[in-house]
């Protein structure tokens, strides 16, 4: 491949820096809003994340430029195969942050009283960023990056933000029981946090997709033999 086909996967791959860097901006700032209970920074997120879609559509018609003037050989092609479903997962990822600081904003003006969760929910909020921060510390340095070991990491986040949301879960729905004239409002809530659980389980994806880009195989095999 000529200078000019890895210099076109630098773009692509830089470009995809700056989108995950971007979300994961929104998500730390929807996290201290959600500890403040502050409007005006869970509005930020939503501004933050407001052209993501255009961003996501940019990347794409990168990686398809690509495969038409460069014809990529096989190593090349998982690149851009990965580089192309990568960035379907970060558009959605990003786009569950700003529905969730939107709800999240409005729930805390309900009579919800989300005091009681609000430890538990931080746990949530935090485990899903950590998941993208290995995403994003292993793709800013994807030669030397240790894919098998940074797929472990992002699937012990994943692991404990299933536990956390089970017991968020079941927290709210007993709740749900006590204040039954808030009930739909609490089941609202569990639509919110589940975005949280979401971004964790796209990040496995993102995860998966990087070990397929460096090892090949078959894209769906790899969370099924790497073990914790």
């Amino acid at each position: 491949m000529g200078s000019k086909y890895h210099e076109k996967i630098g773009v692509i791959k830089d470009k995809l820096s700056l989108l995950l860097k971007e979300i994961i901006t929104a998500d730390e700032l929807s996290l201290e809003a959600f500890k403040l209970y502050d409007a005006k920074r869970f509005k930020e997120v939503e501004n933050i994340l407001s052209k993501i879609s255009f961003s996501g559509d940019e990347i794409d018609n990168e990686i398809i430029k690509t495969f038409a003037l460069f014809g990529p050989e096989a190593k090349e092609l998982r690149f851009l195969i990965a580089f192309l479903k990568m960035t379907n997962e970060l558009v959605s990822i990003g786009a569950g942050v700003k529905k969730y600081a939107r709800r999240m904003s409005e729930h805390a003006k309900s009579g919800c009283d989300l005091e009681p969760f609000k430890p538990s929910i931080m746990l949530l909020h935090k485990s899903s960023i950590n998941a993208l921060k290995y995403i994003l510390e292993c793709f800013t340095n994807i030669q030397e990056c240790n894919y098998e070991d940074n797929y472990r990491k992002v699937l012990v986040e994943e692991s404990m933000n299933d536990d956390l949301f089970s017991v968020l879960e079941k927290e709210i729905l007993n709740k749900i029981i006590d204040e039954k004239e808030l009930s739909i409002e609490y089941v609202k809530v569990l639509g919110s946090l589940r975005k949280l659980e979401r971004s964790c389980d796209r990040s496995v994806n993102i995860a998966n997709l990087m070990m397929y880009a460096k090892l090949g195989g078959e894209i769906k095999l790899f969370n099924q033999i790497i073990k914790i």
